[in-house]
């Protein structure tokens, strides 16, 4: 098992961290995402999965939620 934090912009509400969530959910491998939201600053992801995701698969699943990006 790994954890991963990431650093995300974009996030305002805790709608856009369901949206978030859904699309890492669906990641091969992913267990759990937890959001600490910022309001529209930097918000911090956890995802635990089998194997850490590469940067490319997590801004992928960002981006098909919406307007949020790694930091």
């Amino acid at each position: 098992m790994s954890s991963t934090e990431y650093a995300v912009t974009g996030l305002t509400c805790g709608h856009c961290v369901a949206a978030v969530t859904e699309e890492l959910c669906a990641l091969p491998g992913v267990h759990k995402v937890e959001v600490a939201l910022i309001p529209n600053a930097i918000s911090t992801m956890t995802v635990t999965s089998d194997a850490p995701l590469t940067d490319l698969a997590v801004s992928a699943a960002l981006d098909e939620a919406g307007s949020y990006a790694l930091a």
